[in-house]
């Protein structure tokens, strides 16, 4: 299981969280939280009233606020006789396979060893290139990771609602996050959420519900939320899961990796791919674009900019022009390594 919740400066309310976590394990519930608040904390310890703008200047703020952030989780879970640990983490992390699996394995070894794992992005030294963006996507991604059996993201709102004739009604139960339900989130963000609002979580939730996991949006306030929530009291809004679950490596290949290049394909080809169980071969491909290599993940776009699928590629984009100019035949991304972005 995997909890998030937007740090701000809440002692009272922090408090309460932890223990709520502690005595959800002692009863043989593994917990993972994915928790913010490194920056906000560095602001306040160096007295700091206005953000930075300079990336430089964040990372340092952050490198002190981290060091605030696990002082208090430390002081709360001991007092509470839990032991926890911080894990911070960046794209690279889930993009490379290798790093991927070992970031797997030690989420399991804390879970032997009874430690509840604090996540964060490592702020200190993430660039825009590795940067997850928020919070919400680093959560449903450690979900997944874990294969959690849920994913409950603690934010400010009481789940996703709209308002109509001036009367709030928040949705309950959402099987399937159509265009409709994007719209509604669209128009639900709150400048004081996470970076992105509700439709960043709404993106978070499409993540863990295509690795099976269904996932609750709640409001972090309400109390005994976590407890009620595992007891099967009705708060905030579920998302069920997918019926198919995608493989890990296909869900890997979909959401961990950070794509490397794109490439366009013709008619024909997306046509083929989109039937399903084809690979796609060069003769199909009308253009590339980014530097990759063999086993990189790339996005596969028609020709009207479109993307219709992901795959691992089977060649450099050097190689790929090599191939072209000889005018050979060359599989470019199999079938197994290729996943469909109608999802």
């Amino acid at each position: 299981m995997i909890a998030t919740y937007k740090m701000k400066p809440r002692v009272a309310q922090l408090r309460s969280l932890v223990e709520e976590i502690c005595k959800v394990q002692k009863k043989g519930i593994d917990v993972v939280l994915v928790s913010s608040g490194a920056i906000v904390l560095g602001m306040g310890e160096l007295s700091q009233k206005l953000r930075p703008a300079d990336l430089a200047s964040l990372q340092a703020i952050s490198a002190v606020g981290q060091t605030v952030l696990m002082n208090r989780y430390n002081e709360f879970f001991k007092k509470n006789d839990s032991t926890c640990a911080q894990i911070l983490l960046t794209w690279d992390d889930f993009d490379n396979r290798l790093r991927y699996n070992n970031a797997r394995s030690t989420f399991r070894a804390m879970f032997d060893w009874k430690i509840i794992p604090i996540v964060n992005e490592n702020d200190t030294i993430s660039t825009d290139e590795i940067k997850f963006g928020d919070n919400d996507k680093l959560s449903a991604l450690v979900a997944s990771l874990i294969q959690a059996d849920l994913l409950l993201i603690l934010s400010d709102v009481e789940g996703l609602y709209e308002v109509k004739s001036g009367q709030k009604k928040v949705f309950e139960e959402i099987k399937e996050i159509t265009r409709e339900i994007e719209g509604i989130a669209g128009g639900t963000s709150n400048k004081q959420m996470s970076k992105g609002g509700m439709t960043a979580k709404l993106d978070a939730v499409k993540i863990a519900s295509h690795a099976k996991i269904p996932c609750i949006i709640a409001n972090g306030e309400t109390e005994n939320v976590l407890t009620r929530i595992l007891k099967g009291e009705r708060i905030g809004t579920l998302f069920v899961e997918k019926e198919e679950k995608l493989l890990a490596r296909k869900h890997w290949i979909s959401f961990g990796a950070k794509p490397k290049g794109v490439v366009i394909v013709d008619k024909g080809a997306k046509t083929a791919l989109l039937k399903g169980g084809n690979s796609l071969l060069l003769v199909g491909v009308s253009a590339w674009d980014g530097h990759f290599k063999k086993d990189d993940v790339v996005i596969i776009k028609d020709q009207d900019d479109l993307e219709i699928a992901r795959g691992l590629v089977n060649c450099s984009d050097a190689a790929l022009q090599k191939a072209a100019d000889n005018k050979e035949k060359l599989e470019v991304i199999h079938v197994d390594n290729l996943v469909l972005s109608e999802r």
